[in-house]
């Protein structure tokens, strides 16, 4: 790890982050918009499994094992580089990342074997998959928890939105120019993001420039200090940082923590109903409603919309409800409640507050959009239950995404890369039986399932705010009991 800077409060009154707001939805925008490319990375993909299975001269089925190892090392290696951020810093990892992709995607844009193809699609994986573990630790490092919420909830816009595009960019690009071409817009659109950021994206880890006060250099520096107060009156403490290489490990003490643990489970569960749905969609409108690749593909925009509405609106839902409860709570109370390190404090039932209602539309979405298939219902019932699984299922990945982080602000992207083994490893079990389960049983029965497996995530809820407090004050006493 390249030597770096501890950040220790000097003075007790110095604020969280000396970033602007404007500077701070600058960082937020360009991390979240980098992000974008996680999951588009992956979707644009689709609708060019038939012809890179053609002009390869393979199968189908094994041009899908390339979408099976994409899932498998991308519920892997947000672990390894989630650690690698929380100590080297954002900035290299994310150049690192982009220079991944931008190799792996070239590779693929030239290679003419299958073997070639399944190996880049691994390395464009380590690349893509951990943008948002990344993006985590970027938002907890400059937000607080009255308006985490908020910048989750942009990022999750990104991240919805990319699903839907991603398949109708792909579907065009391999209409009009080739598969290939899929690789290289890939390539041009990514390039110019890394020298964007590595121009203007500061260093935001909290180790190395503290609330952003401390003076970088080398990697760790960009144009975006020009903008930035030459002189800060808040004191910072320079010291080397502990060395010691990556450790995907590092993510096994937040899986042992009752309540990151729970948060995870409630995220992977409707991540993995979610994942579902959206690779069934684009085959079954093929077969069932005789739809070109090219409509198929516009058929997954309504998801889209719906998640990116959901995503923001409960962003800023979040930010309202906290700022809300703290001004009540210090109303009644002669101590501050702007903090989430008092055991007290109702943190759960704030970032899950309404949770039940989204888990319930999100079970009968699901139900919905079963009975839609298997009694050939018109299309725009199967499209009004996409829309709301999209906007339900969004608005539960900002509040448990949010929650994640609140409970793990230190270690921020390693808490996401301990989620994405979780939910990608639970996404690819939910696919794998999907169609198997579809086949034994019928459409409807099979998305009754997955239905039900969403009403399972209510008691563990209820588990979270009423467990919540209690596990995160013995959380609390272990830490602290620890010798230093």
């Amino acid at each position: 790890m390249p030597p770096g800077l501890y950040y220790q409060h000097g003075d007790g009154d110095a604020p969280y982050t000396v970033f602007t707001r404007h500077q701070k939805l600058w960082i937020g925008m360009s991390a979240s918009f980098s992000a974008m490319f996680s999951t588009m990375s992956s979707y644009i993909y689709y609708p060019a499994l038939v012809p890179v299975a053609q002009d390869l001269g393979v199968s189908v089925a094994l041009i899908n094992l390339s979408v099976t190892t994409y899932l498998i090392v991308a519920a892997i290696a947000p672990a390894f580089m989630g650690d690698m951020a929380d100590q080297a810093g954002r900035r290299p990892v994310f150049m690192l990342l982009f220079l991944l992709m931008i190799s792996a995607n070239t590779g693929m844009a030239l290679q003419t074997s299958y073997a070639a193809l399944l190996v880049l699609r691994m390395l464009q994986s380590v690349g893509a998959s951990a943008l948002i573990a990344i993006t985590y630790g970027v938002i907890a490092d400059i937000t607080e928890s009255k308006d985490r919420g908020g910048f989750v909830g942009v990022l999750l816009v990104f991240t919805d939105i990319a699903p839907s595009m991603g398949p109708v960019l792909g579907g065009a690009i391999t209409q009009q120019l080739g598969w290939r071409w899929i690789f290289w817009f890939l390539v041009i659109v990514i390039s110019v993001t890394a020298i964007a950021m590595l121009l203007f994206f500061p260093e935001t880890q909290r180790r190395i420039v503290g609330n952003g006060s401390a003076r970088v250099r080398g990697i760790y520096w960009s144009l975006f200090s020009l903008f930035q107060a030459k002189t800060s009156p808040y004191s910072t403490t320079i010291s080397q940082p502990t060395r010691r290489w990556p450790n995907p490990f590092a993510c096994l003490p937040i899986l042992r923590d009752k309540g990151s643990l729970t948060v995870i489970f409630i995220y992977s569960v409707t991540y993995t109903v979610k994942m579902t749905l959206q690779t069934s969609l684009g085959a079954q409108c093929v077969e069932i409603y005789k739809l070109s690749y090219l409509d198929a593909g516009l058929i997954y925009l309504p998801s889209g919309i719906a998640g990116g509405i959901g995503s923001f609106s409960t962003g800023k839902f979040l930010d309202w409800n906290y700022r809300k409860t703290v001004s009540k709570l210090q109303t009644h109370s002669e101590h501050s409640a702007n903090t989430t390190d008092t055991a007290d404090f109702p943190l759960e039932k704030i970032r899950l507050r309404g949770i039940y209602l989204l888990i319930l539309i999100s079970s009968l979405g699901t139900l919905g959009y079963g009975l839609a298939l298997m009694t050939n219902a018109h299309i725009s019932v199967m499209i009004l239950m996409q829309f709301l699984t999209g906007i339900t299922t969004a608005s539960t990945f900002t509040m448990t995404g949010t929650l994640l982080t609140d409970l793990n602000v230190e270690r921020s992207a390693t808490a996401q890369g301990a989620c994405s083994i979780v939910r990608c490893l639970g996404a690819g079990a939910g696919i794998a039986i999907m169609q198997p389960l579809a086949d034994a049983v019928g459409l409807g029965w099979c998305f009754a399932i997955y239905a039900l497996l969403m009403v399972v995530e209510a008691p563990l809820v209820w588990l979270l705010q009423t467990r919540g407090p209690l596990w995160r004050r013995k959380t609390k006493q272990i830490v602290t009991t620890q010798p230093s």
